[in-house]
């Protein structure tokens, strides 16, 4: 008769060598990323890699001799025909089944009966299809109970190692004997089932300890992210340089960090500043053979790293390149005192680093040539406006020289005088509203010793004149209705300039109304945002004010253009604190 007790105490010795193999199997890196992916090459893996296991399970079962006696021999390469096997052949398969999917479990499975089958000396063929009904029943329940997960539950996963078991058992009692299944059936479900449990809790708690170290570097990442980023878009430098090493140092446990650009070290803060110093020559040869190649560099000693200064207590070091547009920059390089403390965490949150602050700097670089760009646009757009008034105004005091001398005498005085603040005014991207009356005033000035008493123009201003917006904004808009609102006109033309803060906003609104004839509704639509060639005048001046505005203060800020038989009003919003930068 067997005995049970010593049947179920052999059988937790091999399923102790199967948990240890398991244990090894799920600290690798490459065996927790097989899981996670479960594509035709991983499966292939997983599939060879729980093979071995099985054929392990087969090898180290428990004897079971024809009079039903345990027989216990390390290793079981072949059985005779009238005997059995108890082993941990049915766990293996079911832990492939939950780890790999109904194909890797099946798979598995034909393998771990075909084994079973050549160890039998070909005999007992029903647990080739046994294994695989197994491997593809579990497999496919698993898939359906977990969900959204990754795997069931533990009491879940318990269950299926109970119903694998059964499932065994049941083609051992119909194909070869219901008294052996009723003997040994208790102490293999129980084995099942543990085994099976053991193993997957195993593995799921590596791959959460591995989420939650994920987790926190990622944050320690976008922490350190965050607080460099106003640094690294100021470019490399001396000074953001040291910043930047400063707060790494702070979030990490680096015992020293660097940064250099390709000739000399920017910073270093921590252990062996004395000789690695900012604004001198990179001195070693692995910062040199990164900057050379553009390739990460890892040290392991102090020799690799090759110092000059022999007393330098740098043992490891991680050295990174940063790049722009593929081109290296400059090095981030990371150091440890401690050989030992140099392991792959460290190699990849210094590679992700690399790269964050490669994109930060890129950033930086490209926000500075888009400022620049559109300053150089503002530039050349404000310089179209002098010009433009310019000519206008000597066509006037050409007329007035006629028929009045004293008259074309003061314009040019005007002039002289508009042209004195507009210089001034036209190095700025904004002036103040009071310079910009005053701009206004001096061209109705001109306007009305050439036609008196043609114009009325009216101010009605409810905020301070020391708020800011674009030179010769109120001019252009001023201009325009002289030009094209009235016509022919020559009495009853008045122009209103609005300047009031808006409600619930930080903008105030600059409005300029006439009591026109109003613009065609074909102009309308273009006025401002295109060159107008039919009409009398381009329009060309509204464009480029549109565009400034724009330019200055983003779309929000375009031209708006309201009409009627009666009149047309043009308004702008302006944020009151100025140049979005």
């Amino acid at each position: 008769m067997i005995n049970l007790l010593m049947l179920f105490m052999l059988l937790l010795e091999r399923l102790g060598l199967i948990m240890v193999l398991a244990f090894l199997l799920v600290n690798d890196r490459f065996f927790r990323q097989l899981i996670q992916e479960r594509s035709k090459r991983e499966k292939v893996i997983l599939i060879l890699i729980f093979a071995l296991f099985v054929v392990i399970a087969n090898l180290t079962g428990i004897e079971i001799s024809g009079n039903e006696k345990l027989i216990e021999r390390p290793v079981l390469p072949m059985l005779s025909h009238t005997d059995s096997l108890a082993n941990t052949r049915t766990l293996v398969i079911t832990a492939a089944s939950l780890v790999g999917g109904p194909f890797v479990g099946t798979c598995v499975g034909l393998i771990g009966g075909v084994h079973r089958y050549i160890q039998g000396n070909f005999s007992d063929a029903f647990y080739i299809l046994g294994c695989a009904l197994v491997g593809l029943i579990i497999g496919k329940v698993a898939d359906r109970i977990k969900g959204s997960q990754l795997f069931p539950s533990n009491k879940e996963i318990a269950l299926l190692g109970i119903f694998a078991e059964l499932i065994q058992m049941t083609f051992i009692g119909f194909f070869n004997n219901w008294n052996l299944v009723r003997l040994i059936i208790v102490p293999m479900v129980l084995l099942n089932s543990i085994g099976v449990t053991l193993f997957m809790s195993i593995l799921k708690t590596y791959l959460s300890n591995e989420r939650q170290l994920k987790a926190v570097q990622t944050k320690d990442v976008l922490d350190l992210t965050n607080a460099t980023l106003p640094y690294l878009r100021q470019g490399l430098s001396l000074k953001s340089a040291q910043k930047v090493c400063e707060i790494i140092m702070s979030h990490t446990n680096f015992d020293a960090v660097g940064l250099t650009d390709t000739v000399n070290v920017l910073a270093h803060v921590g252990v062996a500043s004395d000789h690695h110093i900012a604004g001198q020559a990179v001195i070693t040869d692995l910062s040199k053979q990164v900057i050379a190649s553009g390739q990460k560099q890892l040290a392991y000693t102090k020799e690799q790293i090759a110092c000059p200064n022999h007393a330098c207590q740098l043992q490891s070091a991680i050295v990174v390149p940063l790049k722009i547009n593929e081109k290296t920059i400059g090095t981030l390089k990371m150091y440890l005192t401690d050989p030992s403390k140099l392991t792959q965490l460290e190699g990849n949150l210094a590679e992700g680093l690399a790269q964050i602050f490669s994109g930060q700097l890129a950033i930086g670089i490209a926000e500075e040539q888009t400022k620049l760009a559109n300053n150089a646009e503002i530039r050349a757009l404000q310089a179209q406006i002098n010009p433009h008034f310019f000519f206008n105004t000597i066509n006037t005091i050409s007329a007035l020289m006629r028929f009045d001398v004293d008259k074309a005498r003061q314009a040019l005085l005007e002039l002289s005088n508009f042209f004195r603040t507009s210089l001034k005014g036209g190095q700025e991207k904004e002036v103040s509203l009071e310079q910009e009356k005053s701009h206004v005033d001096s061209f109705m000035s001109i306007e009305n010793l050439r036609f008196p008493g043609r114009y009325q123009l009216t101010y009605q201003i409810d905020v301070p004149l020391s708020v800011k917006l674009p030179p010769f904004c109120l001019q252009v808009m001023v201009e325009n209705a002289i030009k094209h609102a009235f016509k022919d006109r020559k009495h009853d033309n008045w122009i209103k300039v609005e300047v009031k803060k808006l409600a619930d906003e930080e903008m105030f609104l600059v409005k300029v109304s006439d009591n026109g004839s109003g613009i065609k509704q074909e102009v309308l639509e273009r006025i401002g945002r295109e060159v107008i060639t039919e009409s009398s005048g381009t329009g060309s001046a509204l464009v480029n004010l549109n565009q400034r505005l724009i330019n200055l203060y983003g779309s929000q800020s375009q031209l708006n253009f309201t009409t009627s038989e009666t009149g047309t009003s043009v308004e702008t919003k302006i944020p009151i604190k100025g140049v979005i930068e």
